[in-house]
């Protein structure tokens, strides 16, 4: 028996994006949100995981082939310039980087699951949680910094992302 089916997640359609690469960092210039007139924040970064996938199963085993990507928004990214600086753009890098990372794990947690005939809706879990941990890492990173205020917590997640990215 041969099982042939497509799941994708793809909001990088509908949206100008910018792929993670440990090569290329981001500048103020990715940064083509209007910021809210009203906001006391000083930037901020949508990034996020993507994902597509296929199947094939024969004789009860399924076995998939899948691509996760991660990717920055700039138009839904937006800074304030009189309250910017690198601290502050080194701290969007890292929400970025972190998406990565977690990127990194759904790809570990799908060549290491075993799936059943269920597998859309397994892949489609295992999305949920990922994007639930890196919300919550997210938001961790955002409170140890302070949002980068903190400069010494800012620098020590700066070399604990760097060394992850790493391995």
């Amino acid at each position: 028996m041969l099982l042939f089916s497509t799941l994708g997640f793809n909001n990088s359609q509908d949206y100008e994006t910018v792929a993670w690469s440990s090569e290329n960092k981001l500048t103020w210039k990715d940064f083509k949100g209007k910021a809210p007139s009203n906001d006391r924040a000083a930037a901020t970064t949508a990034s996020g995981i993507s994902y597509q996938f296929s199947t094939l199963g024969s004789n009860g085993e399924i076995e998939i082939d899948y691509e996760v990507s991660t990717f920055f928004y700039p138009n839904k990214s937006w800074y304030q310039p009189h309250l910017c600086d690198s601290v502050i753009l080194s701290h969007e890098q890292l929400h970025f980087d972190i998406s990565e990372l977690f990127a990194r794990k759904m790809r570990n947690r799908l060549a290491t699951s075993k799936f059943t005939q269920n597998v859309k809706a397994e892949v489609k879990q295992i999305y949920r949680e990922i994007l639930e941990e890196l919300e919550d890492f997210q938001n961790c990173y955002d409170d140890q910094t302070n949002f980068s205020r903190d400069l010494e917590q800012q620098l020590l997640w700066n070399a604990k992302i760097a060394e992850a990215l790493e391995n």
